[in-house]
């Protein structure tokens, strides 16, 4: 293990330590003398209440001062109601095909490498987000997300968002106002047979009974 030349890492670290450069250096690098490229995809969750002080995305940027060869992006989300605190690192560029738990923190990027990916927050999405997404990942083909909170303000005019490869959409768990925005056909626009996972309630909700012509041109597109 010692002469490893190449390593790449991708895990969930759940309710343990948080990973960041310091645990990475102290426990895998120092140990790797030859190590010539090493790339990690890693995301860490613990319990807000058990944290004494709570780490920002500078703190965690800090913690890679050493990793002179490495372009490392971070991300930290607090999740009050859940009393989650999630922490994202990864090597730039990303080499993974899922992207998974994208907050309103994503800091953008460009992902060709990206099948699937979820977007999960406890603040809303405003479209701005989805204009962002879309263009970070051109060719995902799977997307879940999750999320309560309707944007508070919907009223600006936005580009029809195209997703060009999407086979799968997930919007099972969700406020219904992001399943409208993905069936109206002036604000999406999907591929033929995209299997769709959403309640039979609010799917009758948002299409008026299976009889809103903003809709019928979506709805035509999903099978489930």
């Amino acid at each position: 293990m010692s002469n490893l030349e190449e390593l790449g890492l991708c895990f969930v670290s759940h309710y343990g330590p948080l990973i960041d450069g310091n645990h990475l250096e102290k426990n895998i690098i120092n140990h790797l003398t030859r190590l010539k490229k090493f790339t990690f995809n890693i995301r860490s969750t613990a319990f807000l209440n058990k944290i004494v002080n709570l780490p920002s995305n500078e703190d965690i940027q800090n913690t890679f001062k050493n990793f002179q060869n490495n372009r490392i992006i971070s991300s930290v989300d607090y999740f009050t109601k859940a009393n989650e605190l999630h922490c994202h690192i990864y090597s730039y560029p990303y080499t993974w095909t899922h992207y998974f738990t994208i907050t309103n923190n994503f800091s953008g990027g460009l992902f060709k490498c990206v099948r699937q990916i979820s977007l999960v927050d406890e603040r809303p999405f405003e479209r701005e987000f989805f204009l962002r997404i879309q263009k970070s990942f051109p060719f995902i083909e799977v997307l879940h997300l999750r999320n309560d909170e309707p944007p508070k303000n919907d009223n600006q005019q936005w580009s029809i968002i195209q997703y060009s490869h999407l086979t799968q959409l997930d919007l099972s768990e969700n406020h219904e106002y992001y399943v409208e925005q993905f069936l109206t056909n002036t604000k999406t626009c999907l591929l033929n047979n995209v299997y769709l996972r959403v309640t039979y309630d609010t799917l009758r909700r948002v299409t008026d009974n299976f009889t809103r012509d903003a809709t019928r041109v979506n709805c035509s597109k999903v099978i489930g």
